[in-house]
């Protein structure tokens, strides 16, 4: 434990020094892309695997980390977050606050934190969420949520929290020909209307500043429901008043990677209800990504590319790589979503994001030091965009 907090330490200052130049005291640049670590199925150090993924995450240069919290803090069924979960721990506010790595990685100075927040309330998939489990709910994401907002008050930091891919939650069957019932719509309405009053009233009741909190909803069928068609965007978007919305977008990518998205997030976008305070797109991409089982590693770099220029030109406020480790497959035969394999190889697709994050910082920088003063987001993406087109 001792070292995980010292690490943490050492990591903050280091990445303080280096870079409190480029963030204002209220709101840190977002330099929009990321990657993520949930579910990696190899790890090469000591470390707990969610602290060495974000270890990994932080020397890439990347300001952002996403991965899960729940009750086993674990996603899936040997991929974990930590090598020996603690039964102690009751609520996502405990391991948050008590579980080692967990803590160390929040204390990590990212500036912008993606989890998917699962409170340990038992119900199984949201479309079967009884009215009985609500207020359980609504009281643990409560409690997180004023953690998160006391704990990291005056850090510059921004929570998102949210879920895993919710057409999934939908269709546990995985089946995306199959509908579901109005009782499963229903059922996730609720779902999703508990977990954002819980978080807007942690932020009515809690004094805070320089810290932001908000929820989002994932959807991952849009592609075939464009038209119309039983999917979360058609059917459950237009009935919450929820923060942001990110979007798994393998279902738009497979072919023409610039229109497929732009279809795609124009849709997803259409049927958002407005949400005072909240300036820009609230449409972002949750996960792309290329296997290798498909793609070489030249392939999965390009194509990688093309989509981080269909979400800078389309206004995405984030566009996160699937992912740091692969999550899928065996080592005989891997999956492949991968910025390093399981050989601890780093990929063409890392290199790209490691001189992306290095181009960033520099001409934030640059700007700063000739205006005085950031890029506007506007700016920021047109010159990323100008400069991943060189690659």
């Amino acid at each position: 434990m001792h070292r995980l907090l010292l690490f943490a330490a050492l990591l903050t200052s280091s990445w303080t020094t280096l870079h409190a130049a480029e963030a204002t005291a209220d709101a840190p640049f977002n330099f929009i892309l990321g990657t993520q670590a949930i579910g990696g199925r190899y790890h090469f150090t000591q470390d707990a695997p969610l602290l060495e993924s974000a270890r990994i995450i932080a020397e890439l240069g990347s300001g952002i980390m996403k991965f899960s919290i729940s009750r086993q803090a674990v996603f899936g069924k040997t991929k974990a977050n930590v090598t020996y979960p603690d039964p102690s721990l009751k609520t996502l506010t405990d391991v948050a606050s008590k579980e080692p790595a967990h803590r160390a990685v929040l204390d990590m100075p990212f500036t912008h934190f993606f989890i998917w927040a699962y409170p340990f309330t038992p119900h199984g998939s949201a479309a079967q969420f009884k009215p009985a489990e609500r207020d359980l709910e609504y009281r643990e994401m409560y409690d997180f949520s004023c953690h998160l907002l006391r704990t990291y008050n005056g850090t510059g930091k921004s929570f998102y929290l949210g879920h895993w891919e919710g057409d999934w939650h939908l269709r546990p069957h995985f089946d995306p020909k199959q509908g579901f019932s109005e009782t499963d719509a229903e059922n996730f309405i609720a779902w999703l209307k508990v977990r954002q009053q819980a978080i807007d009233d942690a932020k009515r009741d809690t004094a805070h500043q320089a810290v932001w909190l908000w929820h989002y909803t994932e959807a991952n069928l849009v592609t075939p429901y464009l038209k119309g068609g039983q999917c979360l965007t058609n059917d459950i978007l237009p009935k919450v008043d929820i923060d942001y919305v990110s979007y798994s977008c393998y279902d738009s990518i497979q072919h023409d990677i610039h229109e497929g998205l732009f279809q795609a997030l124009d849709h997803i976008e259409s049927k958002l209800q407005p949400r005072p305070g909240i300036t820009g797109k609230r449409v972002f991409i949750g996960e792309y990504g290329f296997p290798s089982r498909r793609y070489t590693p030249e392939e999965q770099n390009r194509k990688s590319i093309e989509a981080m220029i269909a979400a800078l030109e389309w206004g995405c406020p984030f566009a996160l790589y699937w992912e740091l480790y692969d999550n899928e497959g065996t080592p005989e035969k891997p999956g492949g979503f991968w910025l390093i394999n399981e050989k601890n190889e780093k990929q063409p697709v890392w290199e790209t994001h490691r001189r992306f994050f290095e181009w960033a910082r520099q001409h934030v920088a640059d700007a700063r030091k000739k205006s005085g003063a950031p890029p506007t987001p506007e700016a920021f993406r047109k010159s990323a965009v100008e400069w991943l087109k060189t690659l």
